[in-house]
């Protein structure tokens, strides 16, 4: 695993609109995404008990990590715990699987701390000696947000509509219909009910790449002339959540 780069840009209604058009002859469609070419993200964003992970993306400072639980069109067949870290503007993702019902353990936000939390992640893998690399990640991602004493902050979500280039390792994804939720219980939920977080329409255009970006892509997408923007949606989901609280 390496650092990526990662730009952010907000679209209005219409420009988000003009540049997924332009995006589907230009790239080919994430293989995961459904029929209509999206499909919805959900993710249980957790903090500490002072809330470092938010002050430390709104201060901005260079190195940094979140944690999250996501699943794809409210279905629980696919739990990944992930820690998305930030260094020198560049972005890592580390996940691993997990099971529902460690899942649900982790949204009492007491999981972290109850008996037999790490399962089986430091014994022997089934098809060799010694442990597997998922069990590894995922008991390091679980130590991670223990040792920080992490509960249960917000959820986001939104419908993303992402497109992949190989040349380039690129990957742009259109997200839409972002909202905020605190109803952790919720979480598994097939449908989940949330606040907006921007205005009717609008989104955000990001745009991922290991070395470069194609020219082709950087002119289709019209990336020198939108404005980048340090978006996160985590700290605006915090600021405009379900029941109308507003950070200070």
């Amino acid at each position: 695993m390496k650092y990526r780069h990662e730009y952010k840009y907000y679209c209005t209604a219409r420009e988000m609109a003009e540049l997924l058009a332009r995006a589907r002859g230009l790239m080919r469609p994430d293989p995961h995404a459904g029929p209509d070419g999206a499909y919805r993200v959900r993710s249980l964003y957790f903090d500490t008990p002072e809330d470092a992970c938010y002050f430390e993306t709104e201060d901005g400072v260079d190195v940094r990590d979140k944690y999250r639980i996501r699943i794809y069109d409210g279905s629980a067949e696919r739990i990944s715990l992930e820690r998305k870290s930030k260094k020198n503007g560049m972005t890592l993702k580390s996940a691993c699987r997990i099971e529902e019902g460690l899942c649900r353990r982790l949204m009492t936000g007491q999981g972290l701390f109850s008996e037999g939390v790490f399962g089986d992640g430091m014994y022997a893998d089934r098809e060799g000696e010694g442990v597997s690399a998922e069990k590894m990640r995922r008991s390091e991602l679980l130590r991670g947000m223990r040792e920080r004493c992490m509960r249960p902050a917000v959820i986001v979500e939104y419908l993303r509509y992402p497109f992949v280039e190989r040349n380039g390792n690129v990957r742009v994804t259109f997200d839409m219909q972002i909202t905020s939720s605190c109803d952790f219980n919720g979480f598994l939920e097939e449908r989940l009910g949330g606040r907006p977080i921007l205005p009717m329409g609008g989104g955000i255009l990001e745009v991922k790449w290991d070395s470069f970006v194609p020219e082709y892509i950087k002119e289709g997408l019209q990336m020198g002339s939108l404005q980048r923007i340090s978006f996160s949606k985590y700290c605006l989901c915090r600021k405009y959540n379900v029941y109308g609280g507003i950070r200070a």
